[in-house]
Parts: C-alpha cells; sequence; structure tokens
C-alpha cells in the first residue's frame, strides 16, 4: 500500500521535472530589444500554477477598457518610470490586477518579446511559478474573470485552430484556442505558441 507521504513524494518529484524542464528552455534573460514604429514597451506575466497537473491562469478583461476589451490575456501592462524593469512591471501588474504578491512567483525566465499589431506595444512575456496556494483579489475595473487552462491543453497544437484575416489589403495570419466559453487569440495565443515551440520535444 502506498503511504500519503510517498504520493506526496512523487507529486512533488514531478513538480520539480516540469518546472527544471521549462527553465531550460526558457530565455535566461530577455531577447535584444528590436522594435518597428512608434511602440511602447510592457511586459505581462504568464503565471504557471504549481499544481499535481499545471495550469496557466489566465484572466478576461472588462469591455470597458481602451485596449484588448473583452480578450483573454495575460495579466500586464506598460511599463512605467517607476518600474526598474519590465520584469518589475509584470510583476506589479499581476498584483494590481488580481490581487497576487510577488511572494507567491518564482521567475522562470522570458519568452521572446511580441509586438502587437494594432495597439503599439512591445511585450517582454515574463515567465513565473506561481504557488497553488493563492488568494485572489480582483481588480473588477479591468478584469472580468480570471480563470485556468491546463498547460498540457495549451501546449497541444491540436488545440490551436490557424485563422486568416484582410484588413485594408493585408492579409493576417493568428492562431486561436477555444478553451469552454472563451477564445484566446492574438497577442496571447501567439505567446502560447511561442511557450509551445520552446517545450517541444
Amino acid at each position: 500500500m502506498v503511504s500519503a507521504a510517498e504520493i506526496g513524494s512523487t507529486a512533488s518529484d514531478g513538480r520539480r521535472r516540469w518546472r527544471a524542464r521549462i527553465e531550460a528552455r526558457l530565455n535566461r534573460k530577455p531577447s535584444e530589444l528590436r522594435p518597428t514604429g512608434d511602440v511602447s514597451p510592457a511586459a505581462v506575466l504568464v503565471p504557471i500554477v504549481e499544481r499535481a497537473q499545471p495550469t496557466v491562469l489566465l484572466t478576461l478583461r472588462t469591455e470597458h477598457l481602451r485596449t484588448h476589451a473583452g480578450q483573454v490575456s495575460f495579466p500586464g501592462g506598460r511599463f512605467q518610470a517607476s518600474d526598474h524593469s519590465l520584469t518589475e512591471t509584470a510583476l506589479r501588474e499581476f498584483e494590481e490586477e488580481i490581487g497576487i504578491g510577488r511572494q507567491a512567483v518564482t521567475l522562470a525566465g522570458y519568452l521572446d518579446f511580441h509586438e502587437t499589431a494594432n495597439s503599439g506595444f512591445l511585450i517582454l512575456p515574463v515567465v513565473g511559478f506561481v504557488r497553488e496556494d493563492f488568494e485572489l483579489r480582483v481588480d473588477t475595473y479591468e478584469v472580468a474573470e480570471v480563470f485556468e487552462v491546463p498547460l498540457d491543453f495549451l501546449l497541444d497544437p491540436k488545440n490551436r485552430v490557424r485563422m486568416r484575416t484582410e484588413r485594408g489589403g493585408v492579409l493576417r495570419e493568428f492562431d486561436t484556442i477555444e478553451f469552454g466559453t472563451h477564445t484566446i487569440w492574438g497577442a496571447t495565443a501567439a505567446m502560447i505558441v511561442n511557450l509551445s515551440e520552446r517545450l517541444r520535444d
């Protein structure tokens, strides 16, 4: 018979393995900035919750916001003069939007910068491991909903659909991910694809 201690030890070993795998595939420092045109620096936190089966925490933005209203996104925002770095921006915004303090986050590394096509942001995705015992204090002005998606689901290419759209004679292609009632697309989906490509065996 397997004891509770053995089960706990096995789960802990599993967490250490997938954490080490993710850390090994990420940038240890932000890649070189290569902005085009007039863009504003910004950062998001890609929060991987340390459950037995890891999940990714996402937010649904409220409908009245100026940019990306009503979209699924990672917590984050524009760099401010008081921020010491874009990593600081991501952690500050994470706490301001959903109330999880930086003491609950262990930094894992960075994905590639993502430049948004229409809103003019150059975004640094900062990946962090979040303790599963977090408590939410949601800023309801910015955030309509907070939900989690299994990491394995997001990383599986079978759960993505490639879309095409034309605007002003310019053809754009982008990925979408359907999860329950939510459609993940745009910059958030692009960052998830970047993470998936990093972790591909």
